[in-house]
């Protein structure tokens, strides 16, 4: 059974990483003491100086490696992975080492061992987190290989026809790598014999205890219509009785987020409809410190381009150098984004209810080149030193359009539960501009349940790398 299987392969990521957190220490020491000093004489040890020998180090890796195994645990690293992304993964390996450089250097001052090099404790880091990255990575192409050969599969059984029953279906089918057999489906509200992409509908949920006993199933997933959860509980027990690992997947994945926080009251468990991580105390103020930190270097790298267009605006067209228009914020507030003028001064009535076009002959020279490029929003950095925008999150939009919007798009207005941005995850993926309002709230709603500082970090390089030029800024 998979069950096995996977119990086996636990044990062994347990075993082998605590054989490369060994291989990383005792590599280390050669590499800190005698590699390093050749190829950087930065490193090299002054005369007179000396250094710990190999044994007074090693005695280090007695507390590092239960320490390690138990950062890794605790991250989830020795969790069933199967439908899990190999980023994902490989971003807890990440956090895991941050962790253990902290843990090491806990160990040196509890120690007092203050003759430990605390370059060799920055290259085990380094080292550790490569040969895991590493050893991820290699058993990651040989499990998918595996699994798509037919092998290593976790036989499934689905309980309940549902629009959830399909989504799981479609993307089992999309990814062979995950190595799920679907068995086949129970359900009373299609005849049996039915198929949906090839996984027929074998029979109704009353024969659950019989397939049950029949068969050698890893998994069962329940995709209950919402309108037969009156079956959920005997469903559950019957599965719970078996001891067959169980899961259950919602039908109300358009009310709920897909990672929703859970309260315990007392026993009650209560869900949030939606997780926002920047509801957080902890989380906002360390947004808020990023943000100010950021924008004060942005200034300071961009301060020469900004005087720059400041000038050729004035210089090349009469009206104002800041354009300036009202933008809904957090809480539906509204306040005042600025931008670089990058059109002709028009009528503001005329102006309010248009959207740029291409080829629109309002835009002045200047302007159609600071759009594409992205200059005009620089300005923004101001919002931000403000407390109206954050570096990074959905992007304000105009109120006129905030109403009408919020009648046509189902959660549209979710996204002022956070500070608008001045870049987001939907417009590093393209959808800014002239582009669908619907997937561009799908990328904010992605942004606002998933949000975390390594996110805002990606987001911010990958602007610098595909932001700026914008195809669909006219």
């Amino acid at each position: 059974m998979i069950k096995d299987n996977q119990n086996t392969l636990n044990r062994l990521h347990i075993v082998i990483d605590a054989a490369l957190i060994v291989a990383a220490f005792f590599l280390s020491y050669p590499l800190r003491f005698f590699l390093l000093p050749k190829l950087f004489p930065l490193f090299a040890i002054r005369e007179g100086e000396g250094f710990l020998n190999f044994t007074q180090y090693s005695i280090n890796v007695i507390f590092l490696v239960p320490g390690y195994l138990l950062i890794y645990n605790t991250l989830g690293l020795y969790k069933p992975k199967r439908a899990h992304s190999l980023l994902r993964t490989l971003a807890s390996l990440f956090n895991g080492n941050l962790l253990g450089i902290f843990y090491f250097a806990f160990i040196i001052y509890i120690g007092k061992m203050a003759d430990i090099s605390r370059l060799f404790y920055l290259v085990f880091g380094i080292l550790n987190l490569f040969l895991g990255a590493s050893f991820r990575i290699v058993l990651s192409k040989i499990l998918k290989t595996i699994r798509k050969s037919g092998h290593n599969l976790k036989h499934v059984l689905i309980v309940g026809y549902s629009r959830t029953t399909e989504g799981f279906i479609d993307r089992v089918m999309a990814n062979p790598e995950w190595g799920y057999k679907l068995f086949g489906i129970l359900a009373d509200s299609m005849a049996a014999g039915t198929r949906y992409k090839g996984v027929e509908v074998l029979a109704p949920i009353i024969e659950l205890d019989e397939y049950i006993e029949n068969n050698d199933f890893d998994e069962i997933v329940i995709a209950l219509g919402i309108n037969k959860y009156d079956k959920l509980e005997k469903i559950v027990n019957i599965c719970e009785k078996s001891g067959v690992h169980t899961k259950f997947i919602p039908d109300y994945g358009n009310m709920i987020s897909t990672v929703p926080y859970i309260e315990d009251l007392y026993g009650l468990p209560v869900i949030n409809i939606r997780n926002v991580p920047l509801t957080n105390t902890a989380n906002i103020i360390l947004k808020r410190v990023f943000d100010i930190i950021g924008a004060l270097v942005s200034l300071a790298i961009f301060a020469i381009p900004m005087i720059v267009i400041a000038i050729i605006i004035k210089c090349t067209d009469k009206g104002p150098i800041i354009f300036s228009q009202y933008r809904v914020g957090k809480h539906g507030k509204e306040f005042k984004m600025f931008k670089f003028r990058s059109m002709y001064v028009e009528d503001p009535e005329k102006e309010k209810g248009e959207w740029t076009k291409r080829r629109d002959n309002r835009v002045t020279p200047i302007g159609r080149f600071i759009r594409k490029t992205s200059l005009d929003e620089t300005p923004q950095l101001f919002n931000v030193l403000v407390g109206n925008m954050s570096l990074v999150g959905p992007r304000p939009e105009r109120p006129q359009f905030v109403e009408k919007f919020r009648e046509e798009i189902p959660r549209y207005m979710i996204k002022h539960q956070v500070r608008p941005g001045m870049t987001g995850w939907a417009q590093i993926n393209g959808y800014r501009g002239d582009t669908s309002i619907k997937r561009r709230i799908e990328h904010d709603l992605y942004y606002i349940e998933n949000w975390t500082p390594w996110l805002d970090i990606k987001i911010l390089f990958l602007t610098v790398f595909k932001g700026f030029i914008n195809k669909n800024a006219y």
